[in-house]
Formats: C-alpha cells, structure tokens, sequence
C-alpha cells in the first residue's frame, strides 16, 4: 500500500496531474476577490496588499521555465516531486502567516508551483501512447482556466464563512494529497537529456523578467508615463537582449532561442500573449463590473459570492470543452482549436462592449468566453508539442506559459489603468471605463485570431525527430492495454 507502484495506468497518472495542476490554478485566483478582507485583516496598504498577486506573478514567471528545463534534464517525475513539496511549504506558511512579510514570503514559494505545468506535460508525452497525448494535454491545460473560475467563486464563499486562512488550508490538503499520489504512482522519465545548467543566462532571464513585470505590475501605481517606470521597462528589456544573445551562444542554453524561433512556436506564443491580454483580465473585471451598484448607471450591486457566480458559466465551459480536447484535436486539428478559441473570446466581447446591461448578457459572455479558453488553452500546449523535439517540451511549454503570463499582467494593468482614467465624481468607474476595457480585451483578441491563422498547418499529431525508446515503447503498450 505504501511502497511505489511499478506500472501506472495512463488514467491513474492524468488523474494525479490534474490533481496538481488546479491546486496550483486555485492558488492563483482565490486570494484575487479576498485581496480587501486580507488588506483589513493584516492592516496595511491596498497598494502593500498587492504586491501578493506581483510577488506570486515574479515567482510564476521566473521559475516555471527553468524548472521545465531541469526536469528535461534530470528527469520529470523527480523535479514534480520538489515543486508539489515546495508548493506545500509556501501554502502552509501563507495558511499560518499574520503579517504581511511572511504571507509574500509564501506566496513566493507557491509561485514555483507554477512548473506543475511543463512538467505534467513532459511527463504526459513521454508516458502515453502518442493517439493519447493531445487529449491529455488539452485537458491538464484547461485546468488553469477552470481554476482562475472556480477560485473567484469559491473565495466569496470561503471568506464569507471562514477567515481568509482557509483559502490556503483548502488547497494545502490537496497538495499534500498530490504529492504523496506523485511519488507512489508517477514512474521514473524514460527520457533525459544530462547538460550543464547556463546559471549566467538564468541570472539575466531572472533580471530581465522581474524588470520587465515589475514596471508593469507598478503601472497602477507609478503611471506608465513615469521616469522609474520607464526605467525598469527599458531596463528589463535591455536586459532581456543580453539573455538572447547569451542563450544563442551557448552550447548548452537554458531557454533554446533556436527553438523559440520556429514558426509554430513563435506564432502559438504570440497569440498566448494576446489571448492573456485579452482573457486574464475578464476575471477581474467581470466581478468588479457586477459588484458595482445599480445606482452608478451600471452593475447589479452582487456580493462578492453572488459576483463569483457570474463566472460559473467559463467554468463549466471551459471544463466541458476541456474533456473534449482529445474529439476535437482530431477533427479540426490544434490550430483549428486556436482559431475557434480566439473566435469565440471575440464574441464574448462584441457583446460586453455592444451592451452589458441585463445580467443575462454577462452570463452569455462569460459562457463564450469560457468556451474560447478552454479551446485556446488546449490548443496552444498541443501547437508547441507538436513543433518541439521531445527533450525541449518542458522549457517550450514553460516559456508559452510565461508569455501568456506576461500579457495577463500586461492586459490587467491596462485595464486598471482605462478604469482609473474614467472615474465618476463619487471616485468610482464609470461604464465608459468598463467599456473601454472591454474594447482593449476585443482588439487584443482579434490580434491573437490574426496570429492564430498565422500558426502553420500540421497534419494528425505527430512527434517531430522522434527516437524508438524500447522502453518506453515497452511500457506504453502495456498502458494502453491497459
């Protein structure tokens, strides 16, 4: 019962996957709509409090491609064990923290949780029979727009009822689960590639990244016109040109700029940025939208709970749709999916900016917007398997994650900024500030579909440069009669 199982059914191991991949998602977004009670509750700034999404996003961003590249390296299942232990530890030091010091210093931890993703996709590609894996991989991508829906309706819910502890506590029990489901049943990598790690260019990706996120996430504050904003954006670009220029003339590179820049790569990661744009900041300013009162010109005057509920109809979608990666990478293929997925973003916010008047209209929206997450998701870790050689898949799936990351951030101060540019006389936003921002999410989704058409055509999935591993081929044939 407790000792390592030999041979784990591809079932058993999407199951754990999955397990890890929406405790991570529901860290993300549950402490989103919680953000005052916890401001209140440890007395600081609304601007202090923030700095708990900024320093999750560094932490995210930083760490998801370097651990993709380690876990290339010296096997998946091994680095899925530390990042599941890490984020435990950074759940329960948030879970028990009552300072604001100590609840960054957890939720810089839970950040690296973030290479859950990468490396359940590696782990999916080397472990499933290859008619498998499309399906797998669309259904663990959903996973973290299902959870970004799901925490903001749980978290009215739980802080409403329980203090804001609980939003970790919750996930912590899922993690520990997890962890201990990973080291019984996940097998050994069949597939390594030994190399030295290039610490000078994971020094200058690091600097350059937190320049770049730092200038962005600060915008709300600092203005994007200011000298220290400015500053750090050209820095962090700067910076970021130094990386590239390292990478391309190392032997052993973290990140393979080679590989970023093949067509179904650059085009996917593209698109992953505006699609961020575009969809990350609906979970924000949905809930704010229905939350402001009716005597405003505009909102429904919803509890924080009742605001959550809003969303429930992306997170159905994006679950239904998510169990049907598989049926629909087949019939329309991955860039098919993509093109569907920004298709359907777009229409759900031709209708928030045309009229947002009824509730009705919002359920609608979010139901489509649901819908073109969970085809864009899926889609997007399928277009950078499929472009890949099987020993890049963990770094090339964790840079797709960073830039979508990277335009969630951007597409969220962005709107932040629209809103506060557009305050009634009561300091409140008003509905041309919500419309505008919806307008930015619509032009921002019409970028990715153009993109998104950009993506070349494949054929039925295929792996590319594909060397037979006799053990593998070994185990697969028993997983998939199994």
């Amino acid at each position: 019962m407790f000792g390592r199982a030999t041979n784990s059914s591809p079932r058993v191991i999407l199951t754990i996957l999955s397990l890890g991949g929406i405790s991570y998602a529901l860290l993300q977004s549950l402490v989103v709509p919680a953000l005052p009670q916890i401001q209140q509750s440890l007395n600081v700034s609304e601007s202090a409090v923030g700095w708990m999404l900024t320093a999750f996003l560094l932490s995210a961003s930083i760490t998801t491609p370097i651990l993709g590249r380690l876990g290339d390296m010296y096997g998946k299942d091994r680095l899925l064990m530390i990042v599941l232990v890490a984020l435990a530890v950074g759940t329960l030091v948030s879970a028990i923290a009552t300072s604001l010091p100590v609840m960054l210093f957890g939720r810089v931890i839970q950040g690296a949780g973030a290479g859950v993703f990468p490396l359940a996709f590696s782990i999916v590609r080397d472990e499933f029979p290859q008619q498998r894996v499309p399906g797998a991989l669309g259904l663990i991508s959903s996973l973290l727009g299902i959870g970004a829906g799901a925490g903001v309706v749980l978290a009215g819910i739980i802080t409403q009822q329980l203090s804001y502890h609980w939003l970790f506590w919750f996930p912590l029990a899922l993690i520990v689960l997890t962890a201990y489901l990973t080291w019984r049943y996940i097998p050994e990598s069949p597939v390594k590639t030994p190399a030295q790690i290039n610490y000078g260019a994971a020094a200058l990706m690091t600097l350059g990244m937190s320049a770049l996120l730092l200038g962005i996430t600060e915008t709300s504050t600092w203005g994007w016109g200011s000298p220290k904003t400015l500053g750090l954006l050209a820095i962090g670009a700067v910076i970021i040109l130094l990386w590239i220029r390292e990478e391309l003339r190392s032997r052993e590179p973290l990140v393979d700029m080679r590989m970023m820049g093949i067509r179904g790569v650059w085009t996917t990661n593209t698109a992953a940025f505006l699609i961020g744009v575009g969809m990350y900041s609906s979970f924000i300013l949905l809930p704010e939208f229905v939350q402001s009162p009716a005597s405003n010109g505009y909102g429904f005057g919803a509890s924080v709970t009742v605001a959550g509920l809003y969303l429930l109809p992306a997170t159905m979608a994006i679950l239904i749709v998510g169990q049907m990666a598989g049926i629909i990478e087949r019939r329309v293929g991955s860039r098919g999916a993509l093109i569907g997925g920004t298709v359907f973003a777009l229409a759900c916010y031709v209708m928030l900016v045309a009229d947002r008047s009824q509730p009705f209209e919002i359920y609608v929206a979010a139901g489509l917007l649901g819908i073109g997450i969970g085809l864009s998701f899926s889609a997007m870790a399928n277009l950078i398997v499929e472009n890949v050689r099987r020993e890049q898949t963990g770094v090339a799936t964790g840079m797709n994650a960073v830039t979508r990351t990277l335009g969630g951030a951007f597409g969220g101060q962005l709107a932040a900024t629209l809103l506060a540019s557009n305050l009634a006389a009561n300091g409140i936003p008003n509905d041309s500030g919500f419309g505008l921002s919806f307008l930015m999410c619509l032009i921002a989704l019409a970028a990715a579909f153009g993109f998104a058409l950009y993506v070349p055509r494949r054929g039925a999935y295929t792996e590319p440069e594909l060397v037979p591993l006799p053990e593998r081929e070994g185990r697969a044939a028993e997983r998939q009669a199994a």
